[in-house]
């Protein structure tokens, strides 16, 4: 996400430019995916590696997500706060997936990222 607190220093039209420009990227962006997916089979193997990916997401938010820390620590209303958590998720102690599978692949993507510009 984008933590505007970083940019007090910019000239606040700038900025809202800068925040259309994205939003407009992204929904140009992820529209067409969602299109050609929506309605893709999947399997229950790929359901659980949801769930897992969605566990990690609620732990980045809980321990590391700045505005989510910020909420708690002062004080802000739990229930707002965790609004944005998923409705399902799931944690497994130590997990890694198979070698040589797409979910594999995904998490070596992650510890390696390439420079692709």
């Amino acid at each position: 996400g984008i933590f505007f607190d970083d940019l007090n220093d910019r000239d606040p039209d700038t900025i809202f430019e800068f925040s259309k420009e994205a939003l407009n990227s992204v929904v140009k962006a992820y529209g067409p995916i969602v299109e050609k997916h929506k309605d893709d089979d999947f399997t229950e193997k790929e359901k659980e590696w949801q769930l897992m990916r969605r566990g990690r997401y609620v732990e980045f938010n809980l321990v590391y997500d700045r505005g989510t820390v910020f909420g708690l620590k002062t004080g802000g209303r739990i229930e707002s706060i965790l609004m944005s958590l998923p409705e399902t998720a799931r944690w497994e102690y130590d997990m890694h997936p198979e070698p040589g599978t797409p979910e594999a692949d995904f998490i070596d993507a992650c510890k390696h990222p390439r420079e692709w510009v």
